[in-house]
C-alpha cells in the first residue's frame, strides 16, 4: 500500500450511475444500482468499496471494466475516457485493468488446465511467444505457491484458497496497473482469508499496481486498504483514510457497520452491546432524501426530504449526511 499519493489519480470516477430496466408483466421498472458515485484511486493505492449486498459496489466494479455499460457519468483511467473507447482500444485498456472474482471456480474453465487458464490472457492479447508465455506462467504460479507440475492439473483438483491463488495469477499475468477485486476472500475460511490478503499485499509491493477492493466486511479491508468508501443503496455515503474511518466515522450507517464487527476476544463477544440493529437495504431507493433516512434513528424531516450533498470534514474525509 502506498501512502505517498501523486497529484494525478490513476483512476478518476465522477457522477457514475447505473440504472437497470426490469420488466414486470406489462410494466417496466427502473432500478438504480449506482447513484451519482464519485471517487479516485492513485497509483499503488488500495481503495476499498464497502457495503452490504445490494449496495451497488460490485456493479460499480463491473461498469468500470465495461462488463456492463454505465447509464451516466465519467471514468478516466490514465488519461483515457473508459466509457468512450471503441472495441480495439478497450481491449488494450483491459491489459491494464484486470479483475479477481469472488468465485474463482466460475472464472476458470473446468475443461482447461490451470496453466492454460493463466496463460490465456497472453494468448488473447498476442503477447510474447509460446516459450516465453509458458515461462511466465511457471514463474507466476511458483510465486503464488504452486509447483511446476501443478500447471497440468484442473481447477476441481484444488481447494477454494488454491483456486483463488490461481485467479490472482491470472489477473497478474498481463502486468496490470489496476486490479478490481470483487469480494475476493468472502467465500474462504478466515484462516485462508488472511493468507490471501497477505499474498495480495506482497504482490502489490513487488509489482506496484493499485487495487479497487470490493467487500462487505469492514474488518477484511482494515489491514489492506489505504482509503475506504462506504456505499448504501447505490450511493457513496462516506469516504476516508482507513485509520480515520475506524477512529472517527461520522455517517450513522458507517457507525452501524463498525458496531457490527464481532470483537476479537470471546468474552467481549459474549457481552457485546445490542445497540446496533440489523440494517438491510430494501432495494433501489426511490425517496427524495438521504438513502439511510428510513433506517436512521437520528433522521429529521430534512433528511427525509433533501438529499445531502458531499461535504469535506477533514483530511480526505467526505460524508453525505446532514447531521454528521
Amino acid at each position: 500500500m502506498s501512502r505517498d499519493q501523486p497529484s494525478t489519480p490513476l483512476l478518476s470516477v465522477k457522477h457514475l450511475s447505473k440504472i437497470f430496466k426490469v420488466r414486470q408483466g406489462l410494466r417496466q421498472r427502473r432500478i438504480t444500482a449506482v447513484d451519482d458515485v464519485s471517487f479516485h484511486i492513485h497509483e499503488q493505492e488500495t481503495y476499498a468499496l464497502v457495503g452490504e449486498s445490494g449496495s451497488g459496489k460490485s456493479t460499480t466494479g463491473r461498469v468500470l471494466l465495461r462488463l456492463t455499460e454505465a447509464s451516466s457519468g465519467q471514468a478516466n483511467f490514465a488519461g483515457q475516457d473508459i466509457f468512450s473507447l471503441s472495441a480495439k482500444p478497450l481491449r488494450t485498456l483491459r491489459q491494464n485493468i484486470q479483475m479477481i472474482f469472488q468465485d474463482p471456480l466460475s472464472s476458470l474453465d473446468p475443461k482447461r488446465t490451470i496453466g492454460y487458464s493463466v496463460e490465456e490472457p497472453l494468448i488473447i492479447h498476442g503477447i510474447v511467444g509460446r516459450a516465453e508465455r509458458r515461462a511466465r506462467v511457471e514463474r507466476l504460479l511458483a510465486r503464488v505457491g504452486f509447483n511446476p507440475t501443478d500447471a497440468g492439473r484442473y481447477p476441481h483438483e484444488f481447494s477454494g484458497g488454491q483456486r483463488q491463488r490461481i485467479g490472482i495469477a491470472k489477473a497478474l499475468i498481463l502486468n496490470p496497473r489496476l486490479i478490481v477485486c470483487d469480494e475476493p476472500v468472502s467465500a474462504l475460511d478466515v484462516s485462508i482469508q488472511s493468507q490471501i490478503l497477505n499474498l495480495m499485499l506482497e504482490l502489490q509491493r513487488e509489482n506496484g499496481f493499485a487495487y479497487l477492493f470490493i467487500a462487505h466486511d469492514l474488518s477484511v479491508v482494515r489491514h489492506i486498504a489505504d482509503r475506504i468508501g462506504v456505499m448504501y443503496r447505490g450511493r457513496l455515503v462516506e469516504e476516508a483514510p482507513t485509520d480515520v474511518l475506524f477512529g472517527a466515522a461520522r455517517h450513522p450507517y458507517t457507525q452501524y457497520l463498525l458496531a457490527s464487527i464481532p470483537p476479537a476476544h470471546p468474552r467481549q463477544r459474549a457481552i457485546a452491546p445490542r445497540s446496533a440493529p440489523v440494517i438491510q437495504a430494501t432495494g433501489s431507493f426511490t425517496g427524495r432524501g438521504c438513502v439511510f433516512s428510513d433506517k436512521c434513528p437520528l433522521a429529521t424531516a430534512r433528511c427525509l426530504e433533501q438529499r445531502p450533498a458531499d461535504r469535506v470534514i477533514g483530511d480526505r474525509h467526505r460524508i453525505a449526511c446532514h447531521l454528521g
